[in-house]
């Protein structure tokens, strides 16, 4: 099968790894990578996000040993659309978060409307962080959790 997933990956975490988990469990993965034009637009808070290509190295060292593992080969692909890669007519599968179920819905909209077969579509649970909220890149990046979800010092009450 061929799977597809996407995101912005800046920084990646536990939240993500569970998704890459899943997607090579099911076949050859896609992941499409927003571009630097479309990342900001795709966060819900403003903050810095890294260049394309620094997030495409970390995110390809991130994958290796998962495609490593379950014997499967990936690509990473420059987004520049917010539907990305998935309305291809090769992709099988779309691997997403609750949050971009709603996305995963749409893209099959457009794959009908194009005539191609709808993807299935795998929602991948949340990972929880220590303190019961969920592990997010605005999380690590505002410095309350760790890529793990581990409570920072400063917010946890170690010193």
């Amino acid at each position: 099968m061929d799977v597809a997933l996407g995101g912005t990956f800046d920084p990646v975490h536990d939240g993500h790894r569970a998704l890459f988990e899943r997607a090579f469990e099911l076949g050859d993965v896609t992941v499409g990578l927003t571009s630097d034009d479309l990342a900001p637009k795709t966060r819900h808070v403003d903050r810095r996000v890294r260049s394309f290509e620094e997030r495409k190295r970390d995110l390809e060292s991130e994958l290796r040993p998962f495609a490593e593992e379950h014997d499967r080969e990936f690509d990473v692909r420059k987004l520049t659309e917010p539907t990305g890669i998935a309305t291809e007519r090769k992709f099988d599968v779309l691997i997403v978060s609750p949050e971009t179920k709603h996305g995963g819905e749409r893209i099959n909209d457009i794959r009908q409307e194009n005539g191609f077969d709808p993807l299935e579509i795998v929602v991948v649970p949340h990972v929880e962080a220590e303190d019961g909220d969920i592990i997010s890149s605005t999380r690590i990046v505002e410095g309350k959790i760790d890529e793990h979800g581990n409570l920072t010092p400063a917010r946890d009450g170690r010193n």
